[in-house]
């Protein structure tokens, strides 16, 4: 039997096309999608600027869909149950880093969309025991944009610490899911986007932020943490000039271009610069508990399948609305 999958031939290369339908193996469930959001990682690995994707690949790290069949030794997942598959599709739970709650660096894990096959197809095959169950309380295309930019934004957040202000660089799908769950806890939040872009800073403080401004600006008051969620190194000096002493730095991406030198004095004052690598199933199954207790939301705009590469260059747009691939 075969299915339509959005293949990934080379970089710059995308191709909706058929390929054979994935049987699941011992231990992986096969889920039957039925939405899939696009993040930007999609993008940084169809521009070819992450270095070794599995290709060809098919593309996809956050698919919400139906188990239609599990295969031998899966008992905590049986057919019909919603669940997502996110990026971290496998680790091996021996290594330092799993056996010590840092499963998301793992140096054999294997990401979905990028080693293993992803969602953009009517059906993917997935390690059982990284699937998340997906909350009654959400459709497939609201839950879809939680899986990445829902998952890697409430850890960027969590790794910034327990803050009163929190400031976020870039304005996109993972900054404003933040957005809500930091005013769900009562924090206050500045943003900050490309200069100019007064449409986004409308937005910011339509969804809740008390100030919006352009990254080249000082915020009204320090900042106790901030988020770069943009992959601008040159926002991360402008982050930690706006934090106060003793103030963290947290870049969410998974690419970013390089950081320009800046003066020591930026960082001293016990000031934090860190990344932030992937997510654990901890992460994932947090941010979904909490997503239902919101109840987080997200504005999605669907393509069919076909319309893939739609969908894709939709998100290098500066929109409100998470593009999510519907195969059905």
């Amino acid at each position: 039997m075969t299915m339509r999958a959005a293949v990934l031939d080379a970089p710059g290369r995308l191709e909706v096309r058929e390929v054979p339908t994935p049987e699941p193996v011992a231990g992986q469930v096969l889920v039957e999608v039925a939405a899939c959001a696009v993040c930007r990682t999609d993008l940084h690995i169809i521009d070819g600027e992450l270095a070794r994707p599995n290709l060809p690949l098919i593309l996809g790290h956050q698919a919400v869909g139906t188990i239609s069949a599990v295969g031998d030794g899966v008992v905590d997942r049986r057919p019909g149950d919603l669940v997502g598959v996110p990026w971290l599709g496998w680790a091996d739970g021996t290594c330092a880093f799993c056996t010590s709650g840092r499963e998301n660096l793992c140096p054999n894990a294997r990401f979905t969309g990028y080693d293993l096959a992803g969602g953009d197809a009517d059906f993917i095959v997935a390690d059982a025991r990284f699937c998340l169950p997906v909350p009654p309380a959400f459709e497939p295309v609201a839950a879809a944009p939680f899986l990445c930019a829902g998952a890697i934004g409430y850890r960027a957040k969590r790794l910034a610490g327990d803050v009163e202000r929190l400031g976020l660089y870039g304005f996109g799908n993972a900054a404003r899911l933040v957005t809500q769950i930091a005013r769900f806890e009562g924090r206050t939040v500045f943003a900050f986007t490309r200069p100019g872009d007064t449409e986004t800073q409308r937005l910011a403080l339509e969804r809740g932020c008390t100030w919006a401004g352009d990254s080249t600006e000082p915020p009204p008051e320090p900042l106790d943490a901030a988020i770069v969620f943009a992959a601008a190194g040159e926002l991360v000096p402008l982050a930690l000039a706006a934090v106060a002493p003793g103030g963290s730095v947290v870049c969410a991406e998974i690419h970013m271009s390089d950081i320009p030198s800046f003066r020591y004095e930026l960082l001293w004052g016990e000031r934090v610069l860190r990344s932030v690598a992937n997510l654990t199933r901890r992460d994932g199954e947090e941010l979904l508990e909490l997503a239902a207790r919101i109840p987080l939301a997200a504005t999605t705009r669907t393509f069919p399948l076909e319309r893939a590469a739609e969908a894709f260059e939709a998100a290098r747009s500066v929109s409100d609305a998470t593009p999510v691939i519907v195969p059905g």
